[in-house]
């Protein structure tokens, strides 16, 4: 057991920066989030990387925006800049229901008290530095600065909003995993530039009043046409998605009121040396010791796991992951991966069990495409829908090394797999056979050795129009899945559960198809507990098409779900079996004139 102390920890007051015997700071950093000193959270990992580039840094964790704004002032001014990021979530996700309604806790707060951040707290604690620092450069980053980087729906005010980049006055904005973007406004800075002359950093979105187009520039519909004509945010979301998910992007200009927002294609996807220099920071791996007797939920749900990659070629429609982390995927080396697990075993209340061995999607560690070329040309948001790219290399081996290797640890009694699994990868027929064997190999050793009673998988609907929205496989994909994971807990003599997950009022769903998914879902004898109403997050898809009505790729129109009623009426479908919504759903089927779905839901002759 390591023995800690408080400077162990990136400085939170003017005190812990005295201890450190600093008499100035080069980046004050404020978050929404708590302070926890670990590789799955953004300030943590910022802080770390520019710890370790020499600079001194102090973070402001939940600062009271209500008040005479003392804890905007403690640390005072910053040499380099104000760093800000509304935390691990985008807020308004974080703090309200998909009905709006506010949340009874928030994951990512001491005991999940619901009144510790504002809404957008990106733009409330910029224009607050803004105003108290005139002179002191603001770097906004982190999930809702990356989600709202250009002009986007919001789901909360019901209204079409302009980057947040222009609310918040941010001098720049970081976008996706920042680690090389904010080192490289560093560097910049420490060599004499002005933080009005970074316009050339990857990764970055600037303001500027006039612009020089170049070659390959894309040239966005401007906000104020958005506003008039929603068919104009839907062309500009194709270009958007496109360019998120490209190896190669072009560079995005959209006019917004007298300005130019300029957003500058991504860096090239991290290689293992990089993302294993970030996991190998020195980490605490726990809360800031003022959180002392406090439970931060967060935390404790991932304190024994271990994220092994970045990254999602899923591209579901829904999912924000593309926009932020996008789909190239970037693997840690075994070294590193087992460096860490060596960490968490030596943690006091460690018992033995690896809770997951994950990322974004469980089972895409190490996988890319053949020919990298062909990728460079690629700008699919998916390397798996509507079909399994024949030049992505699947292979599941290095991940089956992965769990072996980590069983074999001493201390580690056990490593499961909590993330959700991507089982079109394992029961699709590759041209290459050892691939194929690699697929079965790995969803045996899943199957028995790395389920903790659960199994999460999304098939998320059962309608072929609703899977085809949201870019996910036709559910015969899942019952193949299903037969297998039987057939093996059959085999093994074990009793493990499948959990699938399923939405309701995404885009193309209608609720015949609910009451469809509601018969199908009976019949597999599932009772669903994992389920959601869909909630229109920026940046993805399924948020443009519930905002213009239109898909962006073909401009046709989609029906989706909106008013109160019409999502209720949805999701009532999943809790068929619970006595409180049977007489609802049997008017419902009467209604739509479907008495044989009544029959097979409820056993009528």
């Amino acid at each position: 057991m390591i023995e800690r102390k408080l400077t162990d920890w990136l400085p939170t007051t003017r005190k812990e920066v005295e201890l450190r015997g600093w008499e100035e700071l080069d980046v004050i950093f404020f978050t929404g989030d708590a302070y926890v000193d670990h590789p799955s959270f953004g300030a943590a990992v910022i802080g770390r990387t520019l710890v370790a580039m020499g600079l001194r840094v102090a973070i402001v964790p939940q600062p009271n925006w209500r008040d005479d704004l003392r804890d905007f002032k403690k640390l005072g001014k910053p040499r380099l800049f104000f760093a800000v990021s509304a935390g691990a979530m985008d807020s308004m996700i974080n703090k309200y229901t998909a009905n709006k309604r506010l949340r009874s806790d928030d994951a990512y707060t001491p005991d999940a008290r619901v009144d510790m951040r504002p809404e957008y707290p990106t733009i409330v604690y910029t224009n607050i530095l803004k105003t108290l620092f005139p002179d002191v450069p603001v770097v906004a980053g982190g999930i809702e600065a990356s989600l709202r980087r250009l002009s986007h729906y919001d789901y909360w005010q019901d209204k079409l909003l302009p980057g947040i980049s222009i609310p918040s006055k941010a001098d720049i904005l970081v976008y996706g995993s920042g680690e090389k973007a904010i080192s490289t406004v560093v560097s910049a800075l420490q060599n004499g530039a002005k933080i009005n002359e970074l316009t050339t950093i990857p990764q970055t979105v600037f303001l500027q009043k006039k612009f020089q187009e170049t070659t390959g520039d894309i040239v966005l519909n401007s906000y104020e046409s958005c506003l008039k004509d929603k068919r104009r945010q839907a062309e500009n979301f194709k270009h958007i998605e496109e360019e998120s998910n490209r190896m190669k992007a072009a560079r995005l200009i959209q006019k917004t009121g007298d300005d130019y927002l300029i957003v500058n294609p991504p860096f090239p996807p991290m290689i293992t040396a990089e993302i294993d220099a970030c996991f190998d920071l020195p980490y605490t791996r726990m809360p800031h010791p003022k959180y002392k007797d406090k439970r931060i939920p967060a935390y404790e749900m991932i304190r024994h796991s271990v994220n092994i990659h970045r990254g999602c070629f899923g591209g579901c429609a829904f999912c924000t992951i593309s926009a932020h982390q996008g789909k190239f995927i970037t693997s840690r080396s075994k070294e590193s991966i087992l460096k860490e697990v060596k960490l968490v075993s030596e943690m006091p209340d460690f018992k033995g069990y690896i809770s997951d061995l994950g990322g974004p999607s469980a089972n895409m560690y190490g996988m890319k495409g053949k020919d990298l070329k062909i990728c460079e040309k690629c700008k699919k948001p998916s390397c798996i829908f509507p079909t399994v790219c024949k030049n992505l290399n699947a292979d599941h081996r290095p991940l089956l090394e992965i769990y072996q290797a980590v069983d074999k640890l001493p201390g580690i009694k056990k490593s499961f797999i909590g993330s959700g699994v991507r089982y079109d990868l394992l029961v699709n027929a590759y041209e290459d056979g050892e691939l194929s064997k690699a697929a079965r190999d790995y969803t045996q050793e899943l199957i028995r050795n790395h389920v903790s009673g659960r199994l999460k998988v999304a098939p998320e609907h059962t309608s072929r129009a609703t899977l085809d929205c949201i870019r996910k496989p036709d559910l015969s994909v899942f019952y193949q899945f299903k037969k297998i994971f039987d057939k093996i807990n059959r085999e093994e003599n074990l009793k493990p559960q499948l959990i699938p997950y399923f939405m309701s009022s995404h885009p193309a769903c209608t609720e015949l198809d609910m009451a469809e998914l509601a018969v199908i879902s009976k019949d597999l004898n599932f009772q669903l507990e994992q389920v959601q109403d869909f909630t229109p997050t920026p940046m993805t898809l399924s948020t443009e098409i519930y905002y213009t009505g239109l898909h962006p790729y073909t401009l046709q129109p989609i029906f989706t779900a909106k008013t109160k009623e019409e999502k209720l009426n949805q999701r009532k479908y999943f809790f068929w079996y619970d006595k409180e919504y049977r007489q609802s759903i049997i008017q419902s089927l009467n209604r739509l004139k479907r008495p044989d779905l009544i029959r097979k839901l409820y056993d009528r002759k």
